[in-house]
């Protein structure tokens, strides 16, 4: 059966793989489509759709995925077929960069407090051209500098939820990013509900416009992935799943490789249809 993975990040925010590199790994792994979701900018896109142009019989999906701040929390939103030259949509990613930019000011400075010293221009030279930068580089600062030894470590121990250099700033809510998503012609997914402890969400953005639920994600256990496959059934959405693939740092794929959760194509079909 042909498959697509619907989450997979790029050297325009906290990737390490290119956008055409992306393209390339997704057909050595035998899917037919992939989606380029960078966090909260398109800059992979046009280039990934440049690629997948060359190969007969695969899709690119321009997408997003837009950082929103619910009760504290960290929320994700997916956003696919996306309108990527919509000028107003364009406008509302400077701003949702520049919040992503004070917080990466919030987490150093919170690391130093710590007795880690880190720059702001060592985060800065590992920013791709216009590219977005985050807590995958921090983490991976942290790593060379011999402060933990792993991804998942930096994010135990300082840069996950509740942990020493966590820091949030304030940012839209996961309601107007549905509506940001949709004014771009597109289609919005809660992405990984799993992690997030927040399930009273879906019913909310379900009576909003949210069109599915990434059930199959690699930090979902399997019975998380059924728990999430039987709300989209209660609320009518489309169950999508997505690697969240950010290349590889020393070694380490996070938070999956490409291919590890997909979905049939009949998925992609549905997601268009919703644009209808």
């Amino acid at each position: 059966m042909k498959q697509g993975d619907l989450h997979t990040h790029t050297t325009a925010s906290d990737g390490t793989f290119s956008p055409s590199e992306n393209i390339q790994r997704a057909i050595e792994k035998g899917l037919k489509a992939i989606a380029i979701t960078d966090h909260d900018t398109i800059n992979g896109v046009e280039e990934a759709l440049e690629e997948a142009s060359k190969h007969s019989d695969f899709e690119c999906i321009p997408g997003i995925e837009i950082s929103t701040l619910y009760k504290g929390q960290d929320i994700h939103v997916l956003g696919y077929y996306i309108d990527y030259k919509d000028k107003n949509f364009l406008m509302i990613l400077d701003k949702l960069t520049s919040v992503r930019n004070q917080r990466n000011k919030m987490i150093i400075q919170k690391l130093n407090k710590l007795g880690i010293q880190i720059d702001e221009s060592e985060l800065e030279s590992k920013r791709c051209g216009e590219g977005n930068v985050g807590r995958g580089h921090i983490a991976e600062i942290l790593m060379e500098k011999g402060i933990v030894n792993s991804l998942p470590e930096a994010f135990e121990k300082y840069l996950g939820k509740g942990r020493a250099a966590y820091a949030i700033p304030d940012r839209i809510s996961p309601l107007e990013a549905v509506r940001i998503i949709q004014d771009a012609n597109g289609v919005p997914v809660l992405a990984h509900p799993g992690i997030y402890d927040a399930d009273e969400l879906i019913p909310l953005l379900s009576k909003n416009g949210l069109a599915g639920i990434e059930c199959c994600h690699p930090d979902h256990t399997l019975e998380q992935v059924h728990h999430y496959e039987k709300l989209a059934d209660k609320y009518f959405l489309i169950k999508t799943a997505g690697s969240d693939f950010h290349g590889f740092r020393n070694g380490e794929v996070f938070h999956g490789d490409i291919g590890s959760c997909t979905v049939s194509l009949r998925t992609l079909q549905s997601l268009k249809n919703f644009c209808k």
